[in-house]
């Protein structure tokens, strides 16, 4: 016999023990009215009350024993529910009625849970691993995860092949050590992570113009976009995708190259051109008539634009090329900004403009490659020239500011710069439609010397108002400010690159 039909056979003794209890209360009181010879009175209510408070006895007592196994097992059921309902698991111990069935039913349930429950966490687990994931794992653009301590964790084949290096040479490994990231300012990946796992719970961001080195002398070139999620569940708390523009940035940076080789060959006919200038100056001085005095003056002063032009173009070539190298030494402000201003003083008068310098003569020494310093005042005040509309003046000014940084600007009170042209003014070949056709120019100037100050450790920001002029402002450091252990052995002079902060936003060289 199985445990369903003891379980059978016990109720239907029950009930029968039951119904033969009120049976024999029934008997029992016609017994006691045949002995006593009780009227119809009161023979009656008294079977009337023995049938029904035994049929209600029968109906409680029954009905509660009857349902006592079905209950044990909602018991059980509510119990192991993911939802929380507060029932506690039946004592399995305490049970007569039904014991054998029950054990064996509630046992049978618990497996299937667990069962249940191992199939959804291998399930969960499943659908968490991005190995499994179709979307992360086919997707067509690079994709690098890292957990907390910037480990990849996880790297689809897209990236794999891009990078040309195998999973097994990636996963579990410092996304530092084995993408040696350059970006094309101090705004790096590393800094930005940084400054988010203190400062956010989700944050995304993008860079333009990354490099990473292959084996072969190869670069690559990417656009790097990047989501943060801090403690994530998953452990993947940040995401990179690469979107691929190595043709694209390598014709750019081609164009550049080519220019720059054009250009260079200028050099020689320009040096000549410009001696032979000197000399007709120094041979004819006080010799020629006002109006051959002041062609003289403009050949002068073109011959010095022309060059201004030549050393841009090659000097973008070389920061492009990560091949410009500045040697920064203890130098006096006031004579690299008078020497600066003095390259652009014809070229200024010739423009009926004056050139006015404002110098504080307490300023310190300042930590500058003298060269590049001339290059960014002189592309500044050359700016400052041909946008300075009916303006006849020019202001050239140094001080110390609040932040104890050597603060240089140039000030002219010209056509001013439109506001929704600011934030495009330091990219790349960038000119202001408005006025393009009217001003000659590359949009190589501001980009150098964006990048020249940078190098400097300092920073260049410009303030201006269409129609009442801009003032081009930039820091750089005292020397007295940099770290003892950034100087070389004579305390003279630290050698920098123009471009290519690293992973580690380092842009010392040795």
């Amino acid at each position: 016999m199985n445990d369903l039909d003891k379980l059978a056979v016990q109720t239907r003794w029950f009930l029968a023990l039951l119904v033969g209890f009120e049976n024999l209360a029934l008997v029992s009181w016609l017994y006691i009215a045949w002995q006593l010879d009780l009227s119809g009175y009161i023979l009656w209510p008294g079977i009337a009350a023995i049938v029904l408070i035994g049929g209600l006895f029968v109906a409680l007592i029954g009905g509660h024993q009857v349902l006592k196994p079905i209950r044990t097992v909602w018991q059980a059921v509510l119990h192991i529910s993911p939802t929380d309902h507060g029932v506690v698991a039946p004592d399995l111990q305490k049970l007569h009625y039904g014991r054998e069935l029950l054990v064996n039913l509630i046992g049978q349930i618990y497996q299937l849970n667990n069962i249940a429950s191992s199939q959804a966490s291998a399930d969960q687990l499943e659908k968490t691993d991005l190995k499994n994931d179709f979307v992360a794992t086919n997707m067509p653009l690079p994709l690098v995860v890292l957990d907390a301590n910037e480990i990849i964790v996880f790297i689809n084949s897209a990236a794999t092949k891009y990078l040309q290096k195998s999973a097994e040479e990636l996963i579990g490994n410092s996304i530092y050590s084995v993408l040696d990231m350059s970006f094309p300012n101090e705004h790096t990946f590393d800094l930005w992570l940084n400054d988010v796992k203190m400062n956010n719970v989700t944050a995304q961001n993008s860079w333009e113009r990354v490099r990473f080195g292959l084996a072969d002398q190869h670069s690559l070139q990417f656009d790097l976009s990047a989501y943060y999620n801090k403690d994530n569940s998953r452990g993947y708390e940040t995401m990179l995708v690469l979107f691929d523009h190595t043709e694209q940035y390598s014709q750019d940076d081609q164009a550049v190259s080519f220019i720059a080789l054009a250009v260079h060959e200028l050099r020689t006919p320009l040096t000549l051109l410009r001696g032979y200038i000197e000399t007709f100056q120094d041979e004819f001085s006080g010799k020629l008539d006002d109006e051959l005095s002041t062609f003289m003056h403009r050949m002068a002063a073109s011959g010095e634009q022309l060059a201004a032009f030549v050393n841009n173009i090659l000097n973008v070539a070389r920061v492009e090329d990560d091949q410009l190298t500045l040697e920064l030494h203890e130098e006096s402000v006031k004579d690299v900004i008078s020497g600066a201003v003095d390259n652009y003083i014809l070229r200024a008068k010739v423009r009926g403009i004056d050139l006015e310098c404002n110098i504080a003569e307490d300023l310190p020494t300042a930590a500058l490659d003298r060269v590049s310093a001339y290059e960014i005042v002189g592309n500044l005040i050359d700016n400052a020239i041909k946008y300075a509309g009916n303006s006849n003046k020019i202001i050239v000014s140094a001080v110390q500011n609040n932040e104890h940084l050597i603060e240089i600007s140039v000030q002219d009170s010209g056509v001013g710069i439109p506001t929704n042209v600011v934030p495009n003014l330091f990219t790349k070949f960038y000119r202001n439609h408005r006025n393009r056709a009217q001003i000659g120019g590359t949009g190589l100037g501001l980009y150098l010397c964006k990048a020249l100050v940078t190098a400097h450790s300092g920073h260049i920001w410009v303030r201006s108002e269409e129609g009442k002029g801009s003032v081009f402002s930039f820091t750089v450091l005292p020397y007295s400010q940099l770290a003892d252990e950034l100087k070389s052995g004579n305390n003279k002079d630290i050698t920098r690159s123009a471009h290519g902060w690293i992973k580690n936003h380092s842009m010392y060289r040795s």
